[in-house]
């Protein structure tokens, strides 16, 4: 449950107080988005908590409550690019970095959801668990995640084979059946494609099950 009074505390202490969040660590493609969020002194925004505890419809609605009521919101990518070239924990700061860059206010302090707080240059705390504790975090991993998710919606329209609207790029079994038979698409994260020689057998014999048709070669 948020602590409602979390913010308050270093509000109080540092002044403006922004909640970073980033969503996508762990799909197989696509950008890793991050959130950053500023809310009014003493809003209390009913109904938020971690973003993964929420249905999608209500992720939806706080999207847009939080987005008309923050007094400064904003979402920063790291591309899958970015990700196979310095890891997907220096793309996730990376994302939050820039978040923080396009807020149209510089907060005074940020917390951050998680262990690291490596790369800011603003006074900052990571908050271990800090989604569920925060709800400036709170706020930031609800735009992120819902952020990341439309992404996913787009991808869907242009590679309809792989089912990014479904598993929102997450390592399911029929996605990773999917990249197996058709081939990574140009938005998968090359670094996360190990599974492809490890389980390998596992995916022929799935795809043969199936009557889908096998890599060329096979």
């Amino acid at each position: 449950m948020l602590d409602l009074d979390f913010d308050r505390r270093y509000a109080e202490k540092y002044g403006v107080i922004c909640g970073l969040d980033e969503a996508g660590r762990g799909p197989l493609a696509g950008p890793v988005a991050a959130g950053a969020c500023i809310l009014a002194p003493g809003a209390v925004i009913e109904g938020l908590d971690d973003s993964k505890k929420l249905s999608e419809k209500k992720r939806d609605e706080l999207y847009d409550r939080i987005t008309s009521s923050a007094l400064a919101w904003a979402v920063g990518l790291a591309s899958e690019r970015e990700i196979d070239e310095i890891n997907i924990l220096n793309a996730s700061l990376l994302a939050m970095r820039r978040a923080v860059e396009a807020l149209p206010v510089r907060p005074d302090f940020l917390l951050i959801d998680g262990n690291q707080k490596r790369g800011f240059d603003l006074p900052c705390e990571a908050v271990v668990k800090g989604d569920g504790k925060s709800q400036s975090i709170a706020a930031a991993s609800v735009l992120a995640k819902v952020t990341r998710d439309r992404l996913c919606a787009d991808l869907d329209r242009e590679y309809p084979q792989y089912g990014f609207a479904r598993h929102k790029g997450y390592p399911t079994k029929d996605h990773m059946l999917a990249v197996y038979v058709w081939g990574p698409s140009p938005v998968h994260r090359k670094s996360f494609l190990g599974f492809l020689d490890r389980d390998g057998d596992k995916l022929r014999a799935a795809a043969i099950e199936a009557g889908l048709p096998l890599p060329d070669g096979e």
